[in-house]
């Protein structure tokens, strides 16, 4: 990590911030060998046990991408009965498709696709690249998780099982990606921004969360923190099981937001996404910091297609090469710029942990 994070601080032997939570407190809740391994048998039998009259026992977002394939395989492997949701947003890669369809088919998985409406969810798109802040994929975030709930209250499903996890997502600098579930943010910015008003897109803000967490009793559960998750061999066996591909990049399964992490937020914010993954991946002893550092010699992405990325990206999104230009080169704003409710959601998430302690696992 570096000062591409302007909140990062550095103790007296150099490591910063970032790494001294996750060694210290985040790294508690990591894989830890036959301890982890009794508690995930435990959190087995709980799902089970616990969706008895329904057809599934758990819905498992699925990108086509490493994290959310992995945890598919697992969940199936170890018995549950899986609903697979995908949240079809228009920009999934060929190579995405492809993995989806193998996943449900050879793992004989339950499968449901929520389309979202393009017209207007690339407008939602649009206001958030026009406020130049660091959340262009914030509306994804936000329907991705607005989806899953929604189907998991049409089924009467109590588990969500996520593909999140510390091995590889332990660190993220608030600064390089604001809370998604921030509606007075988000609502400013397609007000200010967008054209037209919301009426199709699936929201997803604090209150809805707290209606599918303690009302509907539904449980966002990240099962990966449960086993020794390696990158490496997690892509052996999907390849060897499932016939997946490797996109070479994370969350690159979607078009748009390859884009975005490999490109856009370097150009224009001196962001480089990779420095949050790899430095998950130091702490959590998966890769050297030696390894990361020739990693990051190298650009996240080729400079002799990115002409015609940009092209593709301005077209589906019904601008001009020269607009989608004229935006990255705007200015950088970022999320204090505008409206937001952050300290009151502190407050609220903060009051939820201590009176909650147990719940390891919430979706905070």
């Amino acid at each position: 990590m570096d000062t591409s994070d302007p909140l990062i601080r550095f103790n007296g032997e150099g490591i910063c911030n970032h790494c001294s939570e996750y060694l210290n407190v985040r790294a508690a809740y990591s894989y830890k060998g036959e301890k982890t391994d009794t508690e995930f048998k435990a959190l087995i039998k709980e799902i089970k046990s616990g969706s008895k009259r329904g057809q599934y026992d758990c819905i498992v977002g699925l990108s086509g991408g490493l994290d959310s394939s992995y945890v598919a395989y697992i969940a199936k492997k170890n018995g549950l009965r899986v609903l697979g949701v995908h949240m079809d947003n228009g920009w999934n890669s060929e190579e995405a498709v492809q993995n989806i369809r193998n996943i449900a088919q050879i793992l004989g998985i339950g499968y449901e696709s929520y389309v979202l409406d393009w017209e207007e969810f690339k407008e939602i798109q649009l206001a958030f690249l026009k406020a130049s802040v660091p959340e262009a994929d914030t509306p994804t975030d936000i329907a991705i998780l607005s989806s899953l709930h929604m189907v998991a209250k049409k089924y009467g499903v109590k588990y969500i099982i996520s593909g999140g996890n510390f091995a590889t997502e332990g660190i993220l600098p608030k600064y390089w990606h604001y809370n998604a579930k921030d509606l007075t943010y988000f609502k400013h910015i397609q007000k200010t921004f967008g054209k037209g008003k919301i009426k199709t897109f699936p929201m997803f803000g604090f209150r809805s969360e707290m209606y599918y967490k303690l009302v509907k009793k539904i449980k966002m559960v990240y099962l990966l923190n449960y086993v020794p998750y390696n990158k490496t061999e997690a892509i052996k066996v999907l390849e060897k099981e499932l016939d997946w591909k490797n996109y070479k990049g994370k969350h690159h399964e979607s078009k748009y937001t390859a884009f975005i992490q490999s490109y856009y937020l370097l150009k224009k914010f001196n962001i480089d996404y990779r420095r949050a993954t790899l430095s998950s991946q130091i702490c959590a002893g998966s890769i050297s910091r030696e390894e990361a550092l020739e990693i990051l010699k190298t650009l996240p992405f080729k400079q002799e297609v990115v002409d015609r990325e940009i092209e593709y990206i301005a077209k589906k999104l019904g601008i001009t090469f020269d607009e989608m230009k004229q935006i990255i080169d705007l200015p950088p704003h970022w999320y204090h710029d505008y409206p937001n409710d952050e300290k009151w959601l502190n407050y609220v998430y903060d009051t939820y942990r201590k009176v909650f302690k147990k719940e390891k696992l919430a979706s905070f």
